[in-house]
């Protein structure tokens, strides 16, 4: 039987048991880091975040191998599956995940490892390439554009004029927060529009307005 021959058998028999042996550890581990070096290279060219977390890409790979290694042993012995249900029960996770897609690509990462460890690699590589394909789908389809915060401070209580002016410029617009004093107001508007320059030129432009900024947000803003 040639190594095509094994790995063909692999895929489509499956390779877990009852009773481990080296090379069913090595072919679970193969099958498990080259799917999971793939989902780190996906990882990699989908993400769009400003800070790259080079550690949180790494773990992608380590987390999926070492899933499948715990699963392969819970497998072949329920004394040690029980031990180590015990074992990891009292591990706790504090890292906060503020990005949803790398939530994605963790319960990837860990379902990669389940699947491989328990054996049916080749769900894990046709599983892999749906999750694929969806992500470029919907990474390549036109979004909507994403709502912005308008801060006007002006020396006068302009507030209407400033109101119109943005509903002129906007799609949609709202104000989360406003602060008055000795006359002055400050407002913070959220708005959606298509030219954004514009908008803030045109807010500029209006007497009395002493600054204008216009930034983005990644959550909901509560007055």
């Amino acid at each position: 039987m040639t190594i095509i021959d094994m790995i063909e058998k692999a895929l489509l028999e499956g390779y877990a048991s009852s009773d481990l042996s080296i090379a069913s550890m090595f072919v679970c581990a193969a099958f498990t880091a080259c799917i999971s070096a793939y989902i780190c290279f996906i990882y990699k060219l989908v993400n769009k975040s400003s800070f790259y977390d080079r550690s949180f890409h790494s773990s992608l790979f380590g987390l999926a191998v070492i899933t499948a290694m715990v699963i392969l042993t819970i497998q072949s012995n329920i004394v040690v599956s029980l031990g180590m249900v015990g074992a990891l029960s009292i591990v706790r996770f504090r890292t906060a995940i503020k990005n949803p897609m790398d939530l994605v690509f963790l319960f990837w990462s860990i379902s990669t490892g389940i699947i491989c460890g328990a054996g049916y690699a080749m769900i894990a590589i046709i599983g892999s390439i749906v999750i694929t394909i969806g992500i470029v789908v919907f990474d390549i389809l036109p979004a909507e554009s994403e709502s912005l915060i308008l801060v006007v401070n002006s020396d006068a209580y302009n507030e209407e004029e400033i109101i119109e002016t943005v509903k002129a410029s906007c799609r949609s617009w709202k104000v989360r927060a406003r602060t008055v004093s000795s006359g002055s107001v400050s407002l913070a508007i959220e708005v959606k529009t298509k030219s954004p320059h514009e908008l803030v030129k045109a807010v500029s432009a209006l007497n009395h307005v002493q600054s204008v900024s216009l930034v983005e947000h990644d959550g909901d803003v509560t007055a």
